[in-house]
């Protein structure tokens, strides 16, 4: 009887306390493998970006520097329309096809192909202003996405909440585009044209900080490690579109 008891004793379920301290351990395990992928998916996605980013000024850079090739790709329009066709089907390749943009290495050869024809679009638009204009620019949009960039990582505001925010400021944006479409054929209107590249302006800083947030994970949306290009492709169009917005608003046209 006492070594059938001592069997019983020894098969004892564990205690509510035991349960709870292991459930507690396998949450602290997942918790810190969570914020380990995490750390490595931003590390990759800013590696990524830093790259295209370097690419796109070095391309700037030589369309607006260098007279014989600003001169050549002016006088050659159609190699700008061979670039914009590019990048639209690039970018809806990788926006819409969730499969190809996570299988490797179409992915990356997609990726480049974007970056590419995206940046000889803006090296094409910005040969056609004086490089103090351009300069200026690149300047003010690095310190704006280091400004959006710090206050994404340190800021409790949640800007992934307001998602119907940035899409009724989008929805104004297409009524300006089209109303400038309307009235452009019947004479410039500078203070409008103005205006709308500064809510351009506007709204792509806040798609930069939505977007970070996002990338970060520590808010209400976030986007999935596996996202790595879609989050890249987001934050290099913000910053491109920011761009392309404050050239409009202080860019002086060469002489």
């Amino acid at each position: 009887m006492k070594k059938g008891k001592q069997v019983g004793e020894d098969n004892e379920p564990p205690s509510y306390q035991e349960v709870t301290a292991g459930y507690g351990e396998m949450e602290a395990q997942f918790a810190w493998d969570d914020k380990t992928i995490r750390r490595t998916f931003i590390r990759k996605v800013y590696a990524i970006l830093m790259v295209q980013l370097f690419v796109t000024v070095a391309i700037v850079a030589l369309f607006s520097f260098c007279a014989p090739v600003r001169f050549y790709i002016q006088t050659h329009p159609g190699l700008y329309m061979a670039s914009y066709l590019m990048f639209l089907a690039t970018y809806i390749a990788l926006s819409c096809c969730g499969e190809l943009r996570r299988q490797f290495p179409w992915n990356i050869i997609l990726l480049v192909l974007f970056t590419l024809s995206m940046a000889f679009m803006m090296g094409f638009v910005s040969s056609f202003y004086n490089t103090k204009s351009v300069v200026l620019c690149l300047g003010i949009t690095s310190l704006v996405c280091l400004s959006v960039t710090i206050f994404s990582f340190q800021s409790k505001i949640d800007v992934t909440s307001f998602q119907g925010v940035l899409f009724s400021m989008c929805m104004v944006m297409l009524l300006c585009a089209i109303t400038l479409s309307i009235v452009v054929p019947f004479g410039y209107v500078p203070w409008l044209h103005a205006l709308y590249a500064v809510g351009g302006a506007i709204l792509f800083t806040l798609f930069l900080a939505f977007d970070t947030q996002m990338l970060l994970g520590n808010k209400r949306y976030t986007i999935s490690p596996e996202e790595y290009i879609f989050a890249t492709l987001s934050l290099y169009l913000d910053i491109i579109y920011l761009f392309s917005f404050l050239l409009q608003i202080i860019g002086g046209g060469r002489e």
